[in-house]
């Protein structure tokens, strides 16, 4: 008598292996391929037309005249380097907790470009202070956040590679980048905390009173999307240079261990 053939159960992924295949380089590889080109159409069709909106066609304002026009690289840049950090801090958290080396990778390959936005905001921010407020600086709460936000920039940058383990630079840079997303906050409700210089928002889903005219909101859309798209393609292809260089140094390490 023969037994019933009973059939075998499909493995089921846990959830830990279905984390862990987001975050390996074959699927990124995948999903960058499609990503940079629509970044690059993005960028190539917003950024002239942005520009052509911010500095020819958009009209200026009736208090700050032509100088309003800094506003469509200013905003957009400072935008930029908010969500890059705060994108920093959670990958950080991910590296801390799920070890996962892409998110490390991101981390890495994040800051110098969130530090390069950071400083044409700051930049920028000086250059529009200047005739608004009469002086190149002030110690606004706004723009002394941010100036702190900078720094925090260049030292995870330079605790990456402080080690000569990359592993331990990642975490060491990952502990940083999470005590430094508590100024996030400060940054963003700074004007409305301690009502300083700098002006509130002139975007704002709560406040409805708060609003930017549509003609100044186009280019400033438009250049909005101009740089994140520029950020998105540096960013994954420093991330695509970070996975051949670690593949490098294994395919190095096996030789040298295979002599030995």
């Amino acid at each position: 008598m023969t037994m019933p053939h009973t059939p075998a159960r499909k493995k089921t992924a846990s959830p830990a292996a279905s984390l862990w295949h987001w975050f390996t380089p074959t699927y990124f590889r995948a999903v960058s391929g499609r990503v940079t080109p629509i970044a690059l159409v993005l960028l190539l069709v917003t950024l002239p037309t942005g520009l052509a909106y911010a500095f020819f066609l958009s009209p200026p304002d009736y208090l700050q005249g032509e100088t309003v026009r800094i506003m469509y690289i200013h905003v957009p840049s400072a935008w930029l380097a908010l969500a890059l950090y705060g994108a920093i801090a959670v990958a950080s958290g991910i590296t801390l907790t799920l070890k996962l080396p892409m998110a490390g990778h991101f981390a890495t390959a994040a800051s110098p470009v969130g530090a390069c936005f950071t400083a044409i905001a700051l930049i920028s921010g000086s250059l529009w202070g200047k005739p608004t407020w009469g002086t190149y600086w002030v110690w606004d709460a706004r723009l002394t956040s941010m100036l702190v936000l900078f720094f925090f920039y260049l030292a995870h940058s330079a605790m990456t590679q402080a080690f000569k383990q990359q592993e331990r630079g990642q975490q060491a840079a990952s502990i940083l980048a999470i005590v430094g997303a508590l100024n996030l906050p400060i940054i963003k409700w700074s004007v409305e905390w301690w009502h300083t210089l700098h002006q509130p928002e002139s975007i704002s889903f709560i406040n409805p009173s708060s609003h930017i005219d549509i003609s100044m909101l186009i280019p400033l859309g438009l250049m909005t999307v101009a740089l994140f798209s520029y950020a998105t393609i540096v960013i994954t292809a420093r991330m695509k240079l970070a996975i051949l260089q670690q593949k490098w140094q294994s395919l190095l390490y096996q030789k040298t261990r295979n002599r030995s």
